[in-house]
């Protein structure tokens, strides 16, 4: 089918969990989700205001809050149970993660690098726990950062030698990028009818995005005036969105596609390739192990 970001498919009678909608990709793509029928449920680290946001833009949706910390262990076991007691899930959007941090290394609550532990660790472990409740897909946001450096998966948290986080950042994406091919291979070896799919939103800021009291103005309006300035190079978070909502709900996606923008930063939602690294079957069996011994969560298919 020709794919309209602008006119959804109906999704009435789906459950889409949506994590770090908050703000950002997420709660773009949570709104655009409920405008096509679906029940959304939110998960964000407190806030309420995209919720409320949401429902003044979406008053005949479905939409519901859960909290959910992804740098924190204990609260992805907290927030999987909640998510659980809410029924079947058609689709998860693991939206949520950390995209700026500190020159120095930092932890998470649970002492693993805060990049690779919140963005890529924290993903997986939220998956495992909520897979007996998943019945259709399972979305993992990618970047381009992966293009921008090769992982080392002897040092993955980069405790030895000199810390970047940028470099934190591209190492956690690739996490990302291969849990969420090695998630379809495996999906796929078992027989199971849920798929995996990844996609990137390629460069989208708030400045250029529709205004959102309470969401899309969280950053200061100086960083949005400077933001708008990139339009040519950058578009808006609700654009940025398109992508993760085409794989989640696009009828002809399938397990172990990548979706991002056209023209690679901005454009309609495409079918995209990845780095090589990162959709290799041997780095992600190895991400896979590391990832079980990190966060101590089995994930059997």
């Amino acid at each position: 089918m020709i794919w309209d970001p602008r006119h959804l498919p109906s999704q009435v009678g789906k459950t889409v969990v949506v994590t770090g909608a908050g703000r950002g990709i997420g709660y773009f793509a949570a709104e655009q989700l409920a405008a096509a029928g679906a029940r959304v449920i939110l998960t964000t680290r407190g806030e309420t205001a995209a919720i409320d946001q949401l429902r003044s833009r979406v008053p005949s949706g479905s939409c519901e809050l859960v909290t959910l910390e992804l740098g924190s262990l204990a609260s992805i076991r907290t927030a999987a149970t909640a998510l659980a007691a809410l029924g079947p899930i058609d689709v998860l959007v693991n939206n949520a993660g950390k995209t700026s941090g500190s020159r120095r290394r930092e932890v998470t609550s649970d002492g693993l690098e805060i990049m690779v532990g919140t963005n890529a660790y924290g993903p997986f472990a939220l998956t495992a726990l909520l897979f007996p409740s998943i019945t259709g897909r399972i979305i993992n946001l990618g970047s381009l950062s992966t293009r921008l450096a090769t992982a080392d998966l002897s040092d993955f948290e980069q405790a030895r030698g000199r810390y970047s986080v940028s470099r934190a950042y591209a190492y956690s994406k690739h996490g990302v990028h291969a849990f969420s091919f090695e998630l379809d291979r495996r999906l796929s070896a078992s027989g199971s009818s849920v798929s995996s799919i990844l996609a990137h939103p390629g460069w989208a800021v708030n400045g250029n995005s529709s205004a959102r009291p309470g969401v899309t103005d969280r950053n200061s309006a100086l960083q949005r005036i400077a933001e708008r300035a990139l339009r040519p190079v950058a578009h808006g978070k609700d654009r940025g969105a398109w992508p993760v909502v085409r794989a989640a709900i696009d009828p002809d996606a399938a397990g172990g596609e990548f979706y991002g923008p056209a023209r690679s930063v901005t454009g309609p939602p495409v079918l995209t390739k990845p780095v090589a690294q990162s959709a290799d079957p041997a780095f992600g069996a190895e991400f896979w192990r590391l990832a079980e011994a990190a966060t101590g969560v089995s994930f059997e298919l």
